[in-house]
């Protein structure tokens, strides 16, 4: 039987939804080992061992694996960012492609075509939000950048190539702001400290920079200092924020802004439109590759003009709106108001006279559309990582939509909401992986069910 800190040899065979690698022990054992690739040959060492599997860690690579590369990040394996930048981007989407299909196989027991991976054409500098925490390490040195893996420990990171290289310009301008007047950062094991992290939007098509600061109170003291030093060397600038957190939990951002510079919201165009984004905003980190996978969802919704849409977990308004001109009517619905207001003044901005938001809850606003008796023909679906659940994917069968298109990021719970659409008589026709977020675990699907 294995045991803690036994060396042993493993081929890696597959790897998990998570991006470690797994191979199987002499006994039969599956090890699970970060930072492995499929085909590797290693010596692993057992860190730990259950009743079933075993956890390693890679002493000695004997034989790499063809699809390995060597990591061009100095902060790979230890942030908790990228899962796999020591792989090829093509070995890459082949893992991806195949988490969807296993998820969607064996959890929810269905069998259809699964399309090839809409890949990504750049796979670095593409994301348009990063939100930093901030902090101090036992030496006193300022710490910006990531958690490492399931921990709160800081990984400082002067510049991440997922993301712009102006956030590194903010980070460094704010890193000299808190040294030279000596800004208390904050701690979560206290509750005390004023600035806790650092979050950055870029709008990709106009250049506009919103940068916002969280803060436990309501601001910083000689932050027109720090207005000026970003406005000196960041001039695409377009607003600056201070957000108040002074709850004592994980949710990044509180519930109230000071717009200390600029309007408090920038502006991006997505697949022709223009949509307006403020800090609380739901909105696509790769746009290139959200266009691309707008599309798909468009040639899945088949409109032809005559069709009433409804657009759940809707946002401020993008996937709807991008198909507004080739419905009758649009009806979007979001719980968040600020994404709802947002999601009105993008339907006035881009002349869309045919859309109708509601704010509230999604299982809540299906009911009352049950309720006033309206049929949509296609329901776009886009929820959370937590996904619909049967509740809701109940009452969406109740409004007998011919198709329903469903924008997912977990393939996990996509496959649980498939089976529950199954029992509902709706058949998933194809499923579609896009490659929203390179060189980290996460993907993206849309699929297509149509009704029995």
């Amino acid at each position: 039987m294995l045991k803690k800190n036994d060396l042993i040899q493993l081929k890696i065979t597959s790897a998990t939804a998570e991006g470690s690698g797994v191979g199987h022990s002499e006994e039969g054992v599956a090890v699970f080992v970060p930072l492995s690739a499929v085909g590797d040959e290693l010596t692993v060492r057992i860190l730990k061992v259950k009743k079933t599997y075993a956890f390693g860690k890679i002493e000695v690579v004997l034989l790499p694996s063809p699809a390995r590369i060597e990591p061009d990040c100095p902060h790979f394996s230890r942030c908790g960012g990228c899962v796999w930048r020591h792989i090829t981007y093509v070995e890459e989407c082949r893992l991806k492609e195949q988490k969807v299909r296993d998820a969607i196989e064996r959890i929810g027991g269905i069998r259809t075509e699964i399309k090839p991976m809409i890949s990504c054409d750049q796979t670095d500098r593409y994301r348009n939000k990063a939100q930093f925490p901030v902090g101090k390490s036992r030496s006193g040195e300022v710490q910006i950048g990531f958690f490492a893996f399931h921990s709160h420990r800081i990984i400082d990171c002067a510049d991440c190539v997922l993301q712009p290289q102006q956030f590194a310009e903010v980070i460094r301008v704010t890193r000299a702001f808190i040294e030279r007047y000596d800004v208390s950062v904050y701690d979560e094991a206290t509750g005390r400290g004023k600035l806790r992290h650092l979050y950055i939007r870029r709008a990709e098509v106009t250049d506009e920079l919103m940068i916002c600061y969280v803060v436990n109170g309501n601001g910083l003291k000689h932050e027109d200092v720090l207005i000026g030093q970003l406005r000196k060397v960041l001039p695409n600038m377009k607003t600056v924020i201070f957000n108040s957190n002074r709850e004592k939990t994980n949710v990044i951002l509180g519930k109230k802004n000071r717009v200390a510079y600029g309007d408090g919201v920038i502006e991006d165009e997505l697949c022709g439109k223009r949509f307006r984004i403020s800090p609380f905003s739901f909105w696509q980190v790769n746009r290139v590759q959200a266009e691309k996978l707008y599309s798909k969802a468009r040639e899945y919704a088949a409109l032809s003009g005559r069709e009433q849409l409804l657009d759940l977990y809707c946002g401020t308004g993008t996937i709807g709106l991008t198909m507004a001109d080739s419905c009758a009517s649009l009806i979007g619905v979001e719980i968040i108001p600020d994404a709802v207001r947002d999601a009105e003044q993008n339907a006035a901005r881009n002349g869309v006279t045919n859309a109708r938001f509601i704010c509230a809850d999604a299982p809540a606003a299906a009911e009352q559309l049950c309720r006033e008796g309206i049929v949509p023909d296609v329901v776009i679906l886009d929820p959370p990582r937590k996904g619909c659940g049967e509740a809701l994917v109940g009452t969406v069968s109740k409004m007998h939509p011919s198709r329903v298109v469903y924008v997912s990021c977990d393939p996990a719970t996509l496959a649980r909401d498939l089976k529950f659409f199954a029992a509902q008589g709706y058949v998933t026709r194809e499923v579609t992986p896009c490659d929203m977020f390179s060189r980290t675990a996460h993907v993206e699907s849309v699929a297509l069910l149509e009704k029995r």
